[in-house]
């Protein structure tokens, strides 16, 4: 069984975010960037824990983005990918993204693709539904749990008020969020080892994005607490009508 999970990487949630050009470019400049989290420590870690079971002969790790993103790809090899694919290209629109993996996932035959539920960075959350569509695959989404016997996913899932468990034949995608894996951290034999394991740079198809960013905009400024005295209530439902804002 042969496994791909697709990687993104994200900035650090540390990173004091700010932008360029009029507000219509995320300024890079001094932001660490790191595995997108639900990419890494769920969708990664549980196709690890795959192969470990036997259940999986190969891991396989892809990535749309240019070679800025490799030491990305790298740590995810570190953790214990088999091999890594680039696609040579930068997109913000999540088609481009999603179409660009099933161009070159349509002839590899992957029994099954993971990713995270979302990104931490546009939280868009539909790249895996687009990449199963794509690929004419079965889809489960916002998974918790994933088993395999006899070429047949059992999936588990949050839905409103409890748990819902599907099963569907292979090959299929799956987003993955918390509980399906916990977070690993790669070791120095990993780090060694992922210098000299495959990476593939995939020249892009060319497909045309269906979305563009027109601009960001940073959230309000948060304003200081305003106090009232406990025997003051008069001018705490004054406030409330006047000042109090609803987000």
């Amino acid at each position: 069984m042969k496994i791909l999970v697709c990687i993104s990487q994200a900035p650090d949630t540390t990173t004091k975010i700010a932008f360029s050009d009029n507000n219509t470019k995320f300024n890079t400049a001094g932001v660490t960037m790191i595995i997108n989290p639900y990419d890494e420590w769920y969708a990664l870690v549980r196709a690890l824990e795959l192969k470990e079971a036997g259940t999986a002969s190969s891991v396989h790790l892809i990535t749309v983005g240019k070679q800025d993103a490799e030491p990305v790809i790298r740590k995810a090899l570190a953790l214990g990918g088999d091999e890594a694919i680039r696609i040579d290209t930068e997109s913000h629109d999540p088609y481009v993204v999603a179409a660009e993996i099933a161009a070159y996932a349509a002839n590899e035959k992957y029994d099954l693709i993971l990713c995270g539920k979302e990104s931490i960075d546009y939280n868009n959350g539909v790249m895996g539904g687009m990449l199963a569509e794509l690929l004419d695959m079965n889809y489960v989404g916002f998974a918790t749990k994933l088993d395999l016997a006899d070429s047949v996913a059992t999936v588990s899932r949050e839905i409103e008020g409890g748990e819902e468990i599907d099963k569907a034949p292979l090959p299929l995608v799956v987003s993955c969020q918390k509980g399906m894996a916990e977070a690993r951290i790669p070791n120095m034999r990993g780090i060694m080892a992922a210098r000299t394991k495959p990476l593939k740079v995939v020249a892009a198809s060319g497909i045309a994005a269906l979305s563009e960013i027109v601009s960001y905009d940073l959230p309000p400024v948060k304003t200081g607490v305003k106090m009232f005295a406990p025997e003051d209530m008069d001018g705490l439902v004054n406030a409330l009508h006047s000042e109090a804002k609803v987000i």
